[in-house]
C-alpha cells in the first residue's frame, strides 16, 4: 500500500506543528506541499528530516512555493515547469521507488497552479498560459517516445479550478467567476483527456465535499467550500486507488490553513486491499 497526500498549508512557517502532527498520524509515503511561503535558505528542512522524511523544496518567501516530502529518497528531480521562465515557484517534480506499482516506480507531480485573481485579468491570462504549458509538458512525459508505456504518474497539488458545479458550495453564485470559468475547467478537463484520472471521482462521495474554505463568513463551520486541491493519476494506477478522500481535521484546528489534505491510498492488489 503506498499514501500519497496534498496539502495546501498556506505558510509552513506557521503550519509547521501541524503538518509534523499531521505526519506523525497519516505516515504518508510522500506529502506534496504548497504555498509553502519559506525561502530554501529558510525552509525547516531539519525538522522534517528528524520526522523521517527526505525533503525537496523550491520557494520564495512570503508567496508561492512547494515541496516534496518522502519515506523513501527521490531521483530524477524537476524544478520548475519545463519551457516557462518564471521566478514563481510552482512546479516540482520527482520519481520515488514503488516496488507493490506498475512499473515499480511513480512520478509525482507537485502543483501550485497560479490563482488568477479575476477572469480576463492579467493574471487570469498567466494562469491559463501557466496551464497550456503544463498540458503541452504533460503531454510529451505520457508519449511512447518519452517513456516506453504508460508511466506510474501522479499530478497533484492546488490546481485552483473546481471541476464541476458539485464542487462548488453555490454554483449560481460562483458563475463566472475564477476557478470556475469555462476556459480554467476546460484546462482541467484538457490533462484528463491526456490520460489522467481524478483519483477522488474514482470513488462515491459524500455531497458538497470540498478542499478549501474562505476564513471570512464562518464558512468551514457552514461547509460553504469549493473543491479545488486534487490527485490525478495515470491510467496504469486507476486500478490500483483503493481510496481517496478530504482530510477536514487540519481545518477544524487553531489558526489553519484555508485548504484541508487529500490523501489517495494505492495498491496494486486493490481488492484485497479494499477488503482488508
Amino acid at each position: 500500500m503506498m499514501k500519497i497526500a496534498t496539502w495546501n498549508v498556506n505558510s509552513l512557517r506557521v503550519r509547521l506543528p501541524q503538518v509534523l502532527d499531521w505526519l506523525g498520524q497519516e505516515r504518508p509515503d510522500v506529502l506534496a506541499l504548497q504555498e509553502t511561503k519559506v525561502s530554501d535558505a529558510d525552509f525547516p528542512e531539519k525538522s522534517l528530516q528528524a520526522a523521517g522524511y527526505h525533503v525537496l523544496y523550491s520557494g520564495q518567501p512570503a508567496y508561492n512555493g512547494v515541496a516534496l516530502l518522502s519515506l523513501v529518497p527521490p531521483t530524477e528531480v524537476q524544478i520548475g515547469l519545463p519551457g516557462l521562465d518564471d521566478p514563481q515557484r510552482r512546479f516540482l517534480a520527482a520519481s520515488y521507488a514503488a516496488p507493490d506499482l506498475p512499473g515499480g516506480a511513480i512520478r509525482v507531480v507537485n502543483l501550485y497552479v497560479p490563482n488568477g485573481q479575476e477572469v480576463g485579468g492579467e493574471k487570469y491570462v498567466y494562469k491559463l498560459h501557466w496551464l497550456s504549458l503544463l498540458t503541452d509538458w504533460l503531454r510529451e512525459e505520457l508519449s511512447p517516445r518519452a517513456c516506453p508505456g504508460t508511466p506510474s504518474l501522479v499530478m497533484l497539488g492546488d490546481y485552483n479550478i473546481a471541476p464541476e458545479d458539485r464542487d462548488v458550495h453555490d454554483p449560481v453564485a460562483w458563475r463566472g467567476s475564477v476557478a470556475v470559468s469555462e476556459p480554467e475547467r476546460a484546462a482541467f478537463q484538457g490533462l484528463l483527456g491526456l490520460g489522467l484520472a481524478d483519483a477522488f471521482r474514482l470513488f462515491e462521495q459524500e455531497p458538497r465535499s470540498f478542499s478549501w474554505w474562505d476564513y471570512r463568513s464562518v464558512a468551514f463551520r457552514r461547509n460553504l467550500g469549493l473543491r479545488i486541491d486534487h490527485i490525478l493519476v495515470s491510467r496504469p494506477l486507476v486500478d490500483c486507488c483503493v481510496a481517496c478522500r478530504i482530510d477536514k481535521g487540519p481545518r477544524a484546528l487553531p489558526r489553519p490553513s484555508d485548504h484541508a489534505p487529500v490523501v489517495t491510498e494505492l495498491s496494486r492488489n486493490r481488492d484485497s486491499a479494499t477488503a482488508d
